[in-house]
């Protein structure tokens, strides 16, 4: 693998990446993978040390950052929505200048992308965003490497989102196909598309990788032949419980079930960021039964179970790829 200075930067956004740089950080996130699934040890940064902002809680995302941190042999600090005065009693200036002469790196995961941004602005440490409302790069970093291994490659790839695409799965799956060459289309109402900004500067960026972008409607032609379907919950965090019935009604005749699997094809794969309401197990999936009187979401518990979905590969891979941010970026 050849080795490329990333060193000092921060990862707030795909866009921010070249195509060669994303690959070089799925080809060191592919041999840290190789690397502990061997046993091997990877402790470069003992003695080094981390700060973990979570403005807005996640399994995955903390999980993936304490235990990526201490393969690297750094040691953590998780500061929960009562743990951080960040924006509150104390700036995000003063915050990062703070944290930055205590930390080697600092994870933000909340809300307005403006706040990871001056994050990195006053931090003299790596900002890597773990979400924000507008953005997801460490997602897509386990999506890529998730679809990669499956597939073999990148190029070409036709990766179908089904539901509301203008927050930051779907903004960030558009941007990550677009700097990768793939064929990118969502399949929806044109209310739930992406801003018509951020549309333009990825068909900028495809113009230049041979990816398209487009837009479909129709459920069934969407799917047509897509090798990757990928969907979201339709009510994000922190949304107010009465945009459910809304959503229900907008966005029902994009569930994926398995017809719509089978009219992809059988080389398709379902992929999920999670967390999914694919069944009666969590008490908002209980909620949304004696509601609206629905077993599932956004998605049938038969996909979600079936040889084709991915998501608990993607989910794992979220772990190696910050761990390729993390020691690219130290």
């Amino acid at each position: 693998m050849k080795e490329m200075n990333l060193h000092g930067r921060d990862f707030l956004k795909l866009l921010d990446f070249t195509p060669e740089e994303i690959m070089y950080l799925l080809d060191t996130a592919a041999d840290f993978k190789k690397k502990k699934q061997n046993g091997e040890l990877t402790e470069i940064y003992r003695g080094k040390n981390v700060a973990l902002i979570f403005e807005k809680t996640s399994t995955r995302t903390r999980c993936s950052f304490e235990v990526a941190a201490h393969d690297l042999g750094m040691g953590t600090t998780y500061l929960d929505p009562s743990g951080s005065q960040i924006g509150k009693k104390e700036s995000i200036a003063d915050t990062a200048r703070v944290l930055a002469s205590m930390y080697d790196g600092i994870e933000y995961r909340g809300f307005g992308q403006d706040i990871v941004d001056n994050l990195a602005k006053y931090s003299k440490v790596p900002v890597w965003n773990g979400l924000t409302n507008e953005f997801h790069p460490t997602q897509m970093l386990a999506d890529l490497l998730t679809i990669r291994e499956h597939f073999g490659h990148l190029k070409g790839i036709h990766l179908c989102y089904m539901g509301d695409a203008r927050y930051n799965t779907g903004n960030s799956l558009m941007v990550a196909c677009a700097k990768m060459g793939m064929h990118f289309t969502v399949c929806s109402i044109p209310k739930y598309y992406p801003s018509r900004e951020l549309i333009a500067v990825c068909q900028e960026i495809a113009a230049e990788t041979g990816a398209v972008i487009d837009f479909n409607e129709d459920a069934v032609a969407g799917t047509k032949g897509a090798d990757v379907v990928y969907t979201d919950i339709w009510v994000s965090m922190g949304e107010p419980d009465s945009v459910w019935a809304e959503r229900i009604e907008e966005l029902e005749p994009y569930r994926v079930t398995m017809q719509i699997m089978q009219n992809a094809g059988s080389q398709s794969v379902f992929m999920h960021c999670l967390p999914s309401f694919h069944d009666l197990n969590t008490t908002i999936g209980k909620q949304i039964k004696e509601k609206y009187g629905l077993n599932e979401m956004e998605v049938t518990d038969e996909v979600f179970e079936s040889a084709q979905s991915v998501v608990f590969q993607e989910a794992e891979n979220r772990m190696h790829t910050i761990k390729a941010v993390m020691y690219a970026t130290i």
